[in-house]
C-alpha cells in the first residue's frame, strides 16, 4: 500500500511539473523550408534494426555480444534494397555496465551505418517489453526484448537519476 501511495504521489508531481511549465511553441516551417528539407533528405525508407546475432537490444550493445561484422553485412543488405534509415533500440543496462565501451560501440555502429548511407533514429527508454532484466547472451537468457529504465521512472529518480545521466551521456 505504501509503495502504491508513493507511486501515485511521485507520478502526480511528475505530471504536474510537466504541465505547469510554460510551453513555448516551435516555429512552424514554411512550405518552402519543408520542401527544401524533403529534397535534401529524400523519402525516408527504413525499419527497426537489430542484427540477426542478437535476440534483444541489450545483447546488441553488450561488449561480449556486439557484432560489427553482422551489422555491416545486414546494413549492406538494407542499403541494397533501398533503405536509408534504421530505428535502433539502445539499452541503459549496457550503458550502466560499461559507459565508455557503450559509447564506442554506438560510434562503431554509426560509422558502419554511414558507410551504407543509412541514418539512425535511436530509441531511449523503450519500456514495453519483458519486465525481467538479466545481462548475458541468448544462450543463457530468455529470447525477448528486455525492460528499460523508463519502466519505473519515478523509482529511478529516487535512486539516483539514472535516466537523466543515461540520456545526457
Amino acid at each position: 500500500m505504501k509503495k502504491r501511495i508513493t507511486f501515485i504521489f511521485l507520478t502526480s508531481i511528475l505530471l504536474f511539473s510537466c504541465t505547469s511549465q510554460k510551453q513555448v511553441p516551435g516555429k512552424v516551417w514554411t512550405k518552402e523550408k519543408a520542401k527544401e528539407w524533403s529534397q535534401e533528405h529524400g523519402w525516408i525508407r527504413g525499419c527497426n534494426f537489430i542484427p540477426s546475432t542478437a535476440v534483444n537490444q541489450l545483447e546488441m550493445w553488450q561488449a561480449e555480444t556486439f557484432d560489427p561484422t553482422t551489422i555491416d553485412r545486414e546494413l549492406g543488405w538494407a542499403e541494397n534494397i533501398g533503405m536509408n534509415c534504421m530505428r535502433v533500440y539502445l539499452h541503459h543496462a549496457a550503458w550502466k555496465q560499461d559507459k565508455e565501451g557503450f559509447k564506442k560501440r554506438i560510434n562503431n555502429y554509426l560509422d558502419i551505418a554511414s558507410k551504407h548511407a543509412i541514418s539512425t533514429i535511436f530509441v531511449f527508454l523503450d519500456d514495453c517489453w519483458n519486465p525481467s532484466l538479466q545481462q548475458g547472451n541468448s544462450q543463457t537468457l530468455n529470447r525477448e526484448f528486455t525492460i528499460q529504465a523508463g519502466y519505473a521512472i519515478p523509482e529511478i529518480y529516487i535512486i539516483g537519476g539514472i535516466v537523466q545521466r543515461y540520456c545526457r551521456y
